[in-house]
């Protein structure tokens, strides 16, 4: 199932922005936001606190670079190169390790409030390296938050994602899930 992650990917990558779009929120930029996951496997909704923190935004050239590697390369060179990235933040969840972020853009909205982009590999569990189920082939985590000029907000998470690009240039996202993980009650941390 395609997901509204799509547009969010296609602006963190679009060569289009300029740069002074892409770099006004100071950093560090820390947010907590209430996940409502209901592919759950449990047969209920499975609900977390999930900690954001963003140390630096990814330079326009990271952004160049990682659509260039999707166009020619496709989802296993974009996977590498994105890997290769230096970590710009990271995220968790109480009683679980952090997970490192290796792409954070962010542009500027209208009426004052900003859209966040987050991308980093997904963690693989061992089971499912040894194994490569269907799940396998989708090896991102993508993370958009939209936060108001006093940075509370929404966002969503595709947390297995398969990311392709068309003959016409259109980037698609594929989540393996049917709906993306709903990010509730975003807020800054001050």
């Amino acid at each position: 199932m395609r997901v509204v992650l799509a547009a969010a990917l296609a602006v963190a990558l679009s060569s289009a922005l300029p740069a002074a779009q892409t770099s006004g929120s100071a950093v560090p930029e820390k947010f907590t936001a209430f996940a409502v996951d209901i592919n759950s496997t449990r047969g209920r909704a499975a609900t977390s606190v999930v900690d954001i923190t963003i140390n630096r935004w990814s330079p326009e050239a990271d952004r160049d670079r990682l659509l260039k590697v999707l166009q020619d390369k496709g989802q296993d060179g974009l996977l590498s190169d994105l890997q290769k990235l230096p970590v710009v933040g990271y995220m968790n969840t109480p009683g679980s390790l952090r997970y490192d972020i290796h792409f954070a853009r962010e542009r500027p909205e209208p009426e004052g409030g900003h859209t966040i982009f987050l991308m980093t590999d997904r963690r693989i569990p061992a089971w499912e390296a040894i194994n490569r189920p269907r799940r396998f082939d989708y090896p991102f985590t993508l993370i958009q938050l939209k936060v108001d000029k006093d940075g509370n907000g929404v966002g969503k998470a595709s947390v297995a994602t398969k990311i392709t690009q068309t003959k016409d240039g259109t980037i698609e996202l594929e989540d393996f899930n049917n709906v993306p993980v709903m990010l509730n009650e975003v807020k800054k941390v001050k």
